[in-house]
């Protein structure tokens, strides 16, 4: 099963969140990693709201970040880069570059879905998806 640190995040929401170092540590734990990102004025910025840090070369090439792309703009961007990425407003589940369905809480699993914040969800049934994405990601890789 894939694991996935929401914004970095692996045992619950932090102030770094998105923060290019914060996302380095959750990588080095073996996590695979979701970040906000935004492409403003030419430049690729992480951040949940808007865009807080330009985005270093080494994190874009990393293939385990999903690059989650609050504008347009960075989807276009990260698609001709060739790297994981998704856009979304607020569709149950999304396709992924990489063919994966990014399901929101509560959205019909299948062997594909990335099933996201589970915990918020009474039994949603998770144990035949693909992965999970959580800001509590140490609770699923017991």
């Amino acid at each position: 099963m894939l694991l996935i640190a929401h914004r970095g995040n692996t045992s619950g929401p932090s102030p770094w969140e998105n923060e290019p170092d914060h996302v380095r540590k959750t990588l080095q734990q073996g996590y695979q990693v979701e970040v906000d990102v935004w492409y403003k004025h030419g430049l690729l910025l992480m951040g949940h709201d808007h865009g807080r840090y330009l985005t270093p070369p080494d994190l874009l090439d990393n293939t385990s970040i999903w690059w989650h792309c609050k504008n347009v703009e960075a989807l276009e961007y990260l698609m001709i880069k060739g790297v994981i990425c998704f856009f979304h407003h607020s569709d149950e589940a999304v396709l992924t570059s990489n063919g994966y369905l990014w399901t929101m809480p509560g959205g019909v699993l299948t062997k594909s879905s990335i099933a996201v914040m589970p915990e918020t969800v009474d039994g949603w049934n998770v144990k035949y998806c693909a992965g999970i994405c959580t800001d509590h990601i140490q609770r699923y890789s017991q």
